[in-house]
């Protein structure tokens, strides 16, 4: 069918992310091929001290990137959205939402970003022989257990974003066993959460005295394809607020953004891996066996089938590049109209290729927050050179780009080199990609691995949660997740890839080198400049 043909005859699959910085909307035909998208802007707000986002802000968003999308399809096929197949939403993973009984918000949305659960993550880790990071919803419960929070005592309900909006949607508490793996540590043979750490947790806040258990508090897990309920009527009125959309849509799970990242890259299948770098930046390789030891580094979560992935994740990756890709577009407009935004992206990180391979010794740190990987609970942006460094405007911003993916190199490095974890394919997706070859080249020399990057690469989550929607009713059974994207989805295409420059190699070892160095000065900025 045609777009328009495929739309009033409701076959179409609607795909929406949360994402740090933008809420998407991806309309996609049976093909699973774009023909429409919305989009949001927003951005989280630090609040007594915790990143959050409003509850209000959070459904004004979604409605306005609803809104945006079925504009949209009105201006290109002339044509109202009333049906849909199928419905999937996806979200930043982990954080901290707790509802009481009655379904109201306990405390505001605490996002991935927040590093207050140091002392939680580090005895959840001890206690579990598993390494429970930060940001992980489990983490954020037992911190506001430690701060004696009075709201603790009243939760009834305990998820994610993803599952938040779902639930709101279908009335369905579940979750997507990719999400739900960074809520709770899940077993890949059951499918389900860690029944031992459920025994232990429960053991070990039995003092307490709570009302309630950690398994009565958590979503269902379910895996991709497995039927998660359908938009209420009242789910209808929340998502379009025009009244057009009718109720009945089936929804897929609702997943986190890094499990929407692997459906996109066509990585789900063992020994694949891919890379999102946005405003944060996380690898996702899927394991062929079990780590052999727990690392702070090395977060252990699953693919929306279930399968173990070892996640490098970071806090930080573009916003300091935004940023000071926006103070040098306001001198570009004292120097006259500009007419495309995007160009001074494409300009400035093409020139950072005639830099320096080590950045002529310039050392760029991004840590607009805290970054777990690294140990700062707090963090600086920070920009540091000698007098004898090379001081160029391509260094400067190769410097900037190199400190982009610092700590995911860091991160990997303890992967592919004391783990001996395996990878034959490596995919790139999200904004540090949208200009051709740089982010690409620069991530292969840190990771030392071949890149490949897709046409879909700027589709992102809301395509891959799309494509878990049609899974979900398109696949009738019959493929696995990886074969549905291999045979269906993608036929074959790999993208477009790039292999490591040993020049480049060696130059990013010696920027981590200087970077590594550097770390007592960011150390001395945190504690400087509060």
């Amino acid at each position: 069918m045609d777009p328009k043909t495929t739309i009033e005859a409701g076959k179409a699959v609607l795909g929406i992310e949360f994402g740090s910085t933008r809420i998407k909307a991806v309309l996609v035909d049976e093909d699973n091929v774009p023909i429409a998208q919305g989009s949001y802007e927003w951005e989280n707000q630090l609040v007594d001290g915790l990143w959050t986002y409003s509850k209000e802000v959070i459904w004004f968003g979604l409605q306005q990137c609803y809104a945006d999308m079925r504009a949209d399809v009105r201006k290109r096929y002339d044509v109202e959205v009333e049906h849909l197949a199928a419905i999937g939403i996806s979200a930043m993973m982990h954080g901290y939402m707790p509802f009481n009984k009655e379904g109201h918000l306990l405390v505001p949305f605490r996002t991935w970003r927040n590093t207050n659960t140091g002392p939680a993550a580090a005895e959840l880790s001890k206690l579990f022989v598993y390494n429970i990071p930060l940001r992980w919803s489990i983490s954020h419960l037992y911190q506001a257990i430690l701060n004696g929070e009075p709201h603790v005592e009243n939760i009834g309900y305990l998820t994610t974003l993803a599952g938040y909006i779902h639930w709101k949607l279908t009335g369905e508490k579940v979750l997507g066993v990719g999400d739900a793996s960074g809520m709770l540590p899940v077993d890949p043979e059951t499918g389900n959460y860690r029944a031992d750490m459920i025994e232990k947790f429960d053991a070990l806040v039995a003092p307490h005295k709570f009302r309630w258990k950690l398994r009565g508090i958590l979503p269902k897990v379910l895996k991709a394809g497995e039927p998660a309920g359908c938009l209420s009527e009242t789910g209808a009125k929340r998502l379009d607020i025009s009244g057009h959309l009718k109720p009945g849509v089936p929804l897929c799970p609702p997943e986190g953004d890094a499990g929407t990242g692997m459906v996109a890259t066509n990585a789900v299948r063992p020994r694949t891996g891919n890379v999102s770098a946005g405003t944060s930046s996380f690898s996702m390789i899927v394991l062929e066996k079990e780590l052999s030891k727990p690392n702070e580094m090395i977060d252990v979560v699953t693919t929306p089938d279930g399968k173990l992935v070892a996640m490098v994740h970071c806090n930080n990756c573009t916003s300091e590049l935004n940023a000071w890709v926006k103070m040098l577009r306001e001198y570009q407009y004292l120097l006259g109209p500009v007419e495309d935004k995007h160009d001074i992206y494409r300009t400035l990180y093409t020139h950072a290729l005639e830099g320096d391979p080590d950045c002529g010794g310039l050392v760029a740190f991004n840590y607009v927050s805290g970054e777990p990987v690294t140990g700062f609970a707090e963090g600086r942006p920070l920009f540091v050179r000698s007098a004898s460094d090379n001081f160029t405007l391509a260094n400067f911003f190769r410097a900037q780009l190199y400190g982009s993916i610092a700590v995911l190199k860091l991160g990997n490095d303890v992967l592919f080199r004391e783990e001996q974890v395996k990878v034959d394919r490596i995919t790139g997706h999200g904004g540090l990609f949208k200009t051709p070859v740089v982010g690409q080249r620069f991530l292969a020399a840190a990771l030392n691995s071949p890149i490949s990057v897709m046409e879909t690469a700027g589709e992102g989550g809301a395509w891959g949660i799309a494509l878990l929607a049609s899974y979900l009713v398109n696949n009738g059974g019959v493929l696995s997740l990886p074969d549905y994207l291999d045979k269906v989805v993608f036929a074959g295409n790999t993208g477009t890839e790039i292999a490591p420059d040993p020049a480049d190699v060696a130059g990013f070892e010696a920027y981590l080198e200087n970077y590594k160095a550097a770390f007592p000065i960011e150390e001395a900025a945190v504690r400087c400049k509060k």
